[in-house]
């Protein structure tokens, strides 16, 4: 049995969200090939997460176990990561990497080295699930993109997680019913990857 934790980094609903709506898709199908695996769901929004303040700064990079590191130790419980998160502005959402900068603890997720810092999270997978409002696949805009970039940067390079990814572009771009169908296109993608995840 594993323990999963399924991270939602937008104030809108499913109905609005195309990162929601792959992402709980493929919930549907994880759960259908992984019965007795715990999951469990934070949404960013509801719990308010706030950027690091100039106190909790000044005291890193030795944080008490309390307020300060209850996510870092939160995320430790859990083996498997599912981030439903929209591409805002060329990158994530802010409250994102603000989770994301709570993660990110000495002694906690990582440790520093002569050699560098060592990451203490092993054997865990995350994957991303990820609306953009153009087409950032390709030229002009490539360059552009640093969502997946970042959230690879963070889960893949640092700490060392398998990831994987599924984006839908042109949200701002195409007509309802085009994405829909694009959508519909992409199901067969999400099945095969919650029975591999």
């Amino acid at each position: 049995m594993n323990k999963v934790l399924y991270i939602k980094s937008t104030p809108k609903s499913t109905d609005d969200s195309w990162s929601l709506k792959m992402s709980e898709n493929f919930l549907e199908n994880y759960r259908r090939f992984n019965p007795d695996d715990v999951i469990d769901e934070l949404d960013l929004y509801s719990e308010g997460i706030q950027p690091l303040s100039g106190d909790e700064l000044r005291k890193m990079p030795v944080l008490e176990e309390t307020e300060e590191k209850k996510y870092a130790s939160q995320f430790m419980e859990y083996d498997k990561f599912i981030i439903a998160a929209p591409f805002w502005n060329f990158s994530i959402p802010s409250i994102l990497k603000a989770y994301i900068d709570r993660l990110l603890i000495a002694g906690k997720t990582f440790r520093y080295t002569e050699s560098g810092f060592q990451s203490l999270v092993s054997g865990k997978k995350s994957i991303f699930f990820m609306g953009r409002g153009g087409v950032y696949s390709e030229e002009p805009m490539k360059s552009m993109e640093n969502g997946i970039k970042y959230l690879n940067l963070i889960f893949r390079d640092f700490f060392g997680m398998e990831t994987d990814s599924v984006v839908l572009e042109g949200t701002n771009m195409y007509s309802r019913d085009t994405l829909n169908k694009r959508f519909d296109e992409i199901k067969p993608e999400l099945e095969e990857k919650a029975k591999l995840f």
